[in-house]
């Protein structure tokens, strides 16, 4: 591939947040929400508000950004906005890859035709979706091969797992997981690392055989956790955990932004693939699955293992340059700070042992964790917030 130059291509960026509603006494997710919360956010924000599949989730879709601190201020008003008119139907509004509080048996699909035919098609492993993730679309210059591109940006999808892990607790229990989501989701089929393919041509082969053998409607349904997208001109993370804290899900999404802009303009960086490349890459999504930032990375080259951390700190310091371009350098400082603070699956664990060292049963332990995904989810800020 001989990618177009990045120069001055702006690789506009969107963001996908899917967010969970709970009762406010019991902390219990909701089995049971009125439209009228639906029709409230429409009438205020519009399409940037859509139903899940479950009716006891919400998605905030955002229009096309250009800057780091327009996705941080467009963003933190949407949480806040949907926050206080959830809270105007007695319910909360809280992000997390999986709800501490909730029995997945009780959980009703939102009626539209599309998700009960998801219902209807995978069974349990439909009904066990309570499940939310954060999606990243960054547009890429014309004329680049977006599958190529795919290939060489598939390394760093684990560590972009670990940075937003946000699902240690499952059905009112701790996992010892730091994303039990991205294990929870393995039960779908076309999930988890993609396989490698030549290119965008090879790509659309393959989809054209699932589509005539009755598999797929069409590529949207493809739910790797990296995918050219089918209706925009991007490439779509999807490996991310919700992510609690606004702040770290626009520094995720602008991190993955200066990582694309240094793929292009650099074709000699991405390791180059080999029978093994795959299996390393998911045997490292299941070290952040199982233990977030704390993960050891296995090298696809052959050496010594690398701690995640590290790993980040690399790729901060090699996209300088493109987060210079893109005017988010002192944005990324954020990702340093959330390296020191922790992920929230790391807060919701501490947080969990500290109140039962306190005395805490288990059910108050999980609602106290409830409490500060409600609240963190909510605010404006996170500590050691940094913008461009």
């Amino acid at each position: 591939m001989t990618p177009p130059q990045a120069g001055a291509f702006a690789f506009t960026f969107g963001l996908e947040e899917e967010f969970f509603l709970a009762h406010p006494k019991s902390r219990a997710l909701a089995t049971s929400v009125p439209r009228s919360l639906l029709r409230a956010c429409r009438r205020r924000f519009g399409e940037a508000v859509a139903p899940e599949l479950l009716r006891s989730q919400v998605e905030l879709v955002s229009p096309v950004f250009r800057a780091h601190d327009e996705a941080l201020d467009a963003m933190t008003r949407l949480r806040r906005g949907v926050a206080e008119i959830a809270i105007d139907k007695d319910l909360r509004l809280f992000a997390s890859g999986t709800p501490p509080i909730a029995a997945w048996g009780e959980q009703s699909e939102t009626p539209k035709t599309r998700y009960r035919g998801l219902m209807d098609d995978f069974q349990i492993v439909g009904r066990r979706n309570v499940l939310c993730g954060l999606h990243v679309h960054v547009a890429v210059p014309a004329g680049t091969d977006r599958v190529q591109l795919m290939n060489r940006a598939m390394p760093w999808l684990p560590m972009f797992l670990a940075l937003s892990a946000s699902s240690p607790i499952w059905n009112r229990a701790p996992t010892g997981l730091a994303s039990y989501r991205q294990a929870a989701y393995d039960e779908w089929p076309r999930t988890g690392i993609p396989d490698h393919f030549r290119d965008e041509a090879e790509y659309a082969r393959f989809v054209e055989l699932l589509v005539a053998g009755g598999a797929v409607k069409d590529a949207s349904m493809l739910w790797w956790a990296i995918r050219p997208a089918l209706r925009y001109p991007t490439l779509e993370l999807r490996i991310c955990d919700a992510c609690t804290r606004v702040d770290d899900a626009v520094a995720i999404a602008s991190l993955y932004r200066c990582l694309l802009r240094l793929l292009v303009r650099r074709p000699d960086v991405g390791a180059a693939w080999t029978p093994h490349t795959r299996r390393l890459i998911d045997e490292n999504r299941w070290r952040a699955k199982r233990f977030g930032l704390d993960a050891q990375f296995l090298s696809l080259d052959g050496r010594p293992p690398q701690p995640c951390r590290a790993v980040v700190l690399a790729l901060l310091d090699h996209v300088a340059d493109d987060a210079a371009a893109l005017d988010c350098t002192r944005a990324l400082g954020r990702v340093r700070a959330l390296l020191d603070e922790g992920n929230s699956a790391s807060v919701q664990m501490a947080l969990f042992e500290r109140r039962r060292a306190q005395g805490d049963s288990v059910n108050q332990a999980m609602q106290y964790v409830v409490d500060w995904l409600v609240a963190t989810t909510y605010a404006t800020s996170a500590p050691g917030r940094s913008s461009a």
